[in-house]
């Protein structure tokens, strides 16, 4: 498995706004506001990610008073990052979309919750994807030290 390419996830991003966007213009006057629950769910879950990556990478690492992990388990989720990665960047442009759809309409009330709504969700959806490439990163195998072949 390679590590996940940053243009990737920047394009998921953009196409899921950009198809977001167009079929919000036909179809947001009849959808209802958006829930707020989104965003501490996420960020909650990246919460999650960031521990566990800093969990991990202490035992990859051997530090005192840890346990050694099991190597299908850093399998497993270096898996679930890239997933968690790849799905944080396509909710973060579906939110984008919609912010980008709603943001001419501030003066109006339903328009305007939906805006700090989604801005607050695509925000907490990018620091999802950051805490997903940090458990990446944190579960790769350590270099060999200098010296040592």
């Amino acid at each position: 498995m390679k590590p996940s390419n940053p243009g990737v996830l920047v394009g998921l991003v953009v196409v899921f706004g950009l198809v977001t966007w167009g079929v919000l213009q036909q179809t947001y006057a009849v959808l209802p506001t958006l829930p707020w629950t989104a965003i501490p769910t996420t960020l909650l879950l990246a919460l999650g990610e960031a521990y566990t990556g800093w969990l991990t990478r202490a035992r990859i690492l051997r530090r005192p008073d840890t346990k050694p992990v099991e190597p299908l388990a850093v399998a497993r989720l270096a898996a679930l990052a890239k997933a968690t990665a790849h799905t944080g960047a396509v909710f973060a442009g579906v939110f984008a979309g919609f912010a980008c759809r709603v943001i001419d309409m501030l003066e109006l009330p339903k328009p305007r919750q939906d805006a700090l709504i989604a801005g607050g969700s695509f925000l907490s959806c990018v620091i999802l994807i950051c805490a997903a490439l940090f458990l990446e990163y944190c579960c790769r195998v350590p270099g060999k030290p200098e010296g040592e072949e």
